[in-house]
């Protein structure tokens, strides 16, 4: 080893530390730089439901909290199953998160042959938002102003009337199998791309009835006439309307609400957007929101949110089967 070599060496030596702590930096500077472009938010239905009405309210509180626009996208298709095939897709980045609903990751897998997606291993929970329990809806000017009337119109004249959907395992679907088995009655289900197109024929009186989730505005704008709610007590919203259990036909139906992005997404990305959302469903405006459209309000960690998904596909197992719901 010659002297200019021995001479050299701290000065190569300190040359590779700081380039490697260069790339540190940079690595660092890389992690620290999310969101630097828009997020935008997969709802795998058409505009107007319940699951659409949430993802608008959040999108701004949590645009101004992460400092880069977030932008709603409606995939709507075979009860949610389309928007959220493409969504699983997606890079798992953190800029595309998908308004996950029992109906699509619970419901689906039990009721739609060739689903496309794994409802477990091609997703990572974020966090629970909320769950809205079912309400039977007809329009104002229906004859029918009670849940007996219309048992008892269904059983004079079987397979006669409607109940509309957002499309095949939607908590629509599901409610109105659970209603035909719980009265013993036939009625025929009318699916749609959505709760917003299903709502549409409802007022326009093109179906007879629906079991939604998203239809409290047109209750209180003196469109559609609740008949009964599938929970287990009275909604604080709709203090009037009877449980079913109160109306003569025990059944409880609701859906739930929450953020994921698709499989293997940064643990850093899930923690920052598990925070925000959690201040948001929190803050004062947003909470209150939620409790105007009959939800019952989540939150929590990432990691309970996953342990609630996958009891949620084991239950809906039981669920389905109870409805008499075929898969399709």
């Amino acid at each position: 080893m010659t002297d200019l070599t021995r001479a050299m060496r701290p000065f190569c030596q300190s040359r590779r530390m700081l380039t490697v702590a260069a790339l540190g930096l940079l690595s660092s500077l890389a992690a620290a730089a999310y969101p630097d472009r828009p997020i935008k938010i997969v709802v795998p239905w058409a505009p107007g439901g319940a699951t659409d009405q949430i993802a608008r309210l959040l999108a701004p509180p949590l645009s101004q909290a992460m400092g880069v626009p977030v932008v709603v996208e409606n995939k709507a298709g075979a009860g949610g199953v389309v928007g959220t095939q493409l969504f699983v897709k997606e890079k798992a980045d953190g800029y595309t998160l998908l308004l996950a609903t029992s109906s699509t990751n619970a419901a689906a897998p039990h009721l739609v042959a060739k689903l496309g997606f794994d409802p477990i291993s091609d997703f990572t929970p974020v966090l629970q938002l909320c769950s809205i329990p079912n309400v039977m809806v007809v329009p104002v000017k229906s004859p029918w102003k009670t849940l007996k009337d219309i048992v008892d119109a269904a059983k004079k004249s079987p397979a006669s009337y409607t109940y509309g959907s957002a499309g095949i395992g939607g908590s629509q679907h599901l409610a109105g199998a659970q209603f035909k088995t719980a009265a013993k009655i036939d009625i025929r289900h009318v699916p749609y791309k959505g709760s917003g197109p299903a709502a549409q024929d409802l007022l326009a009186g093109h179906i007879d009835m629906m079991i939604d989730t998203g239809s409290l505005g047109s209750i209180r704008g003196g469109l559609l006439r609740p008949i009964a709610v599938a929970s287990s007590k009275r909604l604080a919203v709709l203090p009037a309307v009877p449980t079913f259990e109160e109306a003569g036909t025990p059944m409880l139906a609701s859906a739930w609400y929450g953020i994921t992005l698709p499989r293997e997404a940064p643990s850093d990305v899930v923690q920052r957007l598990n925070t925000e959302l959690n201040k948001i469903l929190r803050s004062a405006e947003v909470r209150q929101k939620l409790i105007d459209m009959g939800a019952e309000v989540g939150g929590g960690s990432a990691s309970e949110f996953a342990g609630f998904m996958a009891s949620e596909i084991k239950r809906y197992e039981g669920v389905v089967k109870d409805s008499g719901a075929p898969k399709e």
